[in-house]
């Protein structure tokens, strides 16, 4: 193999590289959208002042969910709970915490149809940011390739199997994405 031929191979797993991180971004995005159930990754954002410095919340507690709407905070040094507390309020989850004196409890309210359909609005949203940065890398890649082509590096032949692969590439992790999506819609929806 050439030296062009490895450079264009290495290009093309780096953008699949890229692709596939882009998709599980999306995944962990959607990971903290609140739907109707209590998931961990929901409180992946709340950071707590815990001895001076802004920690998350799941480096200082435990988080466990005893039923499908219900969070049990337990933090591992009780006398965080009132910061957790603080932090809980603060943030934009919009839930009460209930603080018994040894853990925080947050019971998700159940969601109205009009919340769910904003809901399902947000993630398709989120979902085509994410199709436009599949979109922006693959006009990256080919930019290089055209650069290779110019210069005479490789073939308009050669040129135009990189692009085909590049196309599937991309068609491969927009149906992802549109899995996720799908898959998504189907959990905000489900009452």
């Amino acid at each position: 193999m050439t030296e062009i031929q490895e450079n264009i191979k290495t290009l093309l797993s780096k953008t699949d590289a890229e692709m596939a991180r882009t998709a599980q971004k999306l995944e962990g995005e959607f990971a903290s959208l609140r739907t109707g159930r209590a998931n961990p990754a929901m409180l992946d954002k709340i950071r707590v002042s815990c001895y001076g410095t802004q920690t998350p919340l799941k480096q200082i507690a435990s988080v466990s969910i005893p039923e499908a709407r219900t969070f049990e905070i337990k933090p591992w040094d009780p006398s965080l709970l009132l910061e957790i507390e603080k932090a809980l309020q603060q943030s934009d989850l919009g839930i009460p915490p209930a603080n018994d004196g040894k853990l925080i409890r947050l019971n998700l309210p159940s969601l109205t149809e009009e919340r769910r359909r904003d809901l399902v609005k947000l993630a398709r949203k989120m979902a085509e940011e994410y199709r436009i940065a599949l979109r922006n890398l693959r006009r990256e890649t080919l930019e290089k390739l055209k650069k290779c082509e110019r210069q005479k590096e490789i073939s308009e032949d050669d040129l135009e199997k990189q692009e085909q692969l590049v196309q599937k590439l991309t068609d491969g992790y927009s149906q992802k994405i549109d899995h996720i999506l799908k898959a998504k819609e189907q959990e905000i929806t489900t009452v």
